[in-house]
């Protein structure tokens, strides 16, 4: 549904892998929040005691996403979002949302289907937000459910095959520029290299090279950023190949190799996520 999604969309999101949740309970999730809110209200105060119930400066809101998930053996996503109310401000006033974190599995079926029952799969953990919080929220979950969180950093090989894929996805409205930026490595400066291709170029480079539709192979993918490549060396005398590849931009999503990823387009956002959630297994495995 895209209006229960929206929010998630044009936001910079900070990529995690996690392991199982031993024993998450989802009709748990209020209870589940306090204790969170409780934990975060003592590390604020650097372990002081602080009454669980209690009304704090920090609220916190666990819900489910039940739409969001690919196949029957997906959980659905779980929300977690931080909100901040002013001293100041009045009982009445709006919260301010200050921090917001998502635990996904898009078509995850490689882990749910070798895991035991006490476990729940959602190894796809997306942020937003100050990194404080996220600490804070991570620790917590880690110490809870007895699972790990580590940081999910994307490839090129893996940014090329999302240019790739984003780039031969039809879209219902004007597209915006596919942008490739590569880190040109053993300089004294730093030193990146933009490069700007126009959306239906892009798309009619791909679907020369794609031979079943629906389908890609590694070879395609090769074959549709060597292609790119030499262009750019006919035009400038420059080898990108001999570049980093650190981030792609389409008008489907935008991804840099730090794990940061920018969902820009509803239609699509299965399938980034199906992709991003492979990537975080792949990690775990």
């Amino acid at each position: 549904d895209p209006q229960k999604t929206a929010f998630l969309l044009r936001k910079a999101w900070t990529l995690y892998s996690v392991t199982p949740l031993y024993r998450f309970r989802r009709g748990r999730l209020r209870e589940y929040a306090r204790l969170l809110s409780a934990f975060i209200a003592a590390e604020k105060q650097k372990g002081l005691a602080v009454e669980v119930g209690v009304e704090l400066d920090i609220k916190v809101a666990l819900s489910s996403l039940a739409d969001l998930r690919g196949s029957e053996q997906d959980q659905a996503a779980v929300l977690v979002q931080l909100s901040s109310r002013s001293q100041a401000s009045s009982r009445n006033s709006e919260d301010k949302l200050v921090w917001s974190g998502w635990f996904c599995s898009m078509f995850g079926d490689d882990l749910s289907e070798n895991v035991p029952k006490d476990f729940t799969c959602l190894p796809l953990f997306l942020t937003h937000g100050a990194e404080s919080y996220t600490s804070m929220v991570g620790t917590w979950f880690q110490k809870t459910f007895d699972c790990c969180f580590r940081r999910l950093a994307i490839s090129p090989l893996n940014l090329s095959w999302m240019v790739a894929m984003w780039a031969g996805c039809k879209l219902d409205r004007a597209a915006s520029a596919v942008e490739l930026v590569f880190s040109v490595p053993r300089l004294s400066q730093p030193l990146d290299i933009s490069y700007t291709i126009h959306p239906e170029d892009a798309k009619a480079l791909w679907d020369t090279v794609q031979k079943t539709p629906g389908e890609i192979s590694q070879e395609e993918v090769d074959v549709f950023m060597d292609c790119l490549y030499a262009h750019f060396h006919r035009h400038f005398k420059i080898y990108l190949s001999a570049a980093k590849l650190v981030k792609v931009s389409t008008a489907v999503a935008s991804a840099h190799c730090d794990g940061v990823v920018k969902i820009l387009h509803s239609q699509y956002m299965p399938g980034v996520l199906m992709l991003l959630t492979e990537l975080a297994i792949s990690q775990i495995q």
